[in-house]
């Protein structure tokens, strides 16, 4: 008998939910009983992997794919509505929406700055905005994706690390605000996992195998993780097991912060 979460009938908004972290969190809430309502740019790409998820969950009622732009606050807003409407509720606010950049400082564009703390840090506090009453009435919660680089300086990452320090303590702040409604707000502070994003990154390389294994060698497990093993901590602190757990950041890392 496995661990029950609670999870079941429970609704989640995921940013971010056509790939990587978002995607994998999206999978698992499926499994346990849970409705997902996942919201990304790329409509295209979005009805292609409700098709996948519905197909793979056999929950074709359980799932829906909305259109829409972190950055914008009115597709923030449109997306719990049609989330609410669709669903009655929402019980939590998964922001995985983010973007990474990275290069030295002197070379940053303002569009590419621009780009990061859009994203990232307004996308994230957008949509935790727009989500907060819907999550106030049924007391629920908001897991954020930060990332280590938020915890600690990484290398010609520093615009990308400015954004992911700023959702840790939006995360730390908002948690103290909303704990007398019953809301509960964590994150998780992810090392290199194994995502198109970070795909992208070791394409760039001369020898993309090579930088894999380079970009492994500085984690203490030897390794780097996967969007399932991030989603899993997601969908713990999510659920009724994590219920006195709040203002916290969660580094899954293989032991590169310790």
């Amino acid at each position: 008998m496995g661990m029950d979460l609670g999870l079941t009938g429970k609704v989640v908004l995921i940013s971010g939910g056509t790939s990587g972290i978002g995607l994998a969190a999206a999978q698992l809430f499926l499994q346990e009983g849970a409705c997902a309502a996942i919201m990304a740019r790329d409509a295209a790409r979005g009805e292609d992997v409700l098709r996948q998820l519905r197909r793979a969950h056999d929950a074709a009622e359980d799932v829906i794919f909305i259109s829409g732009d972190v950055t914008s606050a009115a597709d923030c807003a449109r997306a719990v509505r049609e989330a609410r409407a669709y669903f009655g509720h929402i019980d939590v606010l998964v922001n995985a929406a983010g973007i990474y950049e990275e290069g030295a400082l002197e070379d940053l564009s303002e569009e590419r700055l621009d780009a990061v703390l859009a994203t990232n840090v307004k996308g994230t506090i957008l949509l935790a905005q727009a989500a907060l009453p819907a999550l106030k009435e049924t007391k629920g919660n908001i897991v954020n994706v930060a990332s280590d680089a938020g915890v600690h300086g990484n290398y010609f990452a520093a615009a990308y690390c400015a954004s992911k320090g700023a959702v840790v303590l939006f995360t730390r702040a908002l948690a103290l605000e909303t704990a007398s409604f019953g809301v509960r707000v964590n994150a998780i502070a992810p090392g290199d996992i194994l995502t198109p994003m970070t795909q992208a990154q070791l394409d760039c390389a001369a020898d993309p195998v090579q930088a894999l294994r380079e970009m492994a060698s500085v984690y203490p497990l030897g390794r780097i993780g996967t969007a399932e093993e991030a989603a899993s901590l997601i969908v713990y602190l999510a659920s009724a097991r994590a219920a006195f757990q709040t203002g916290a950041i969660y580094g899954i890392d293989g032991g590169l912060t310790a």
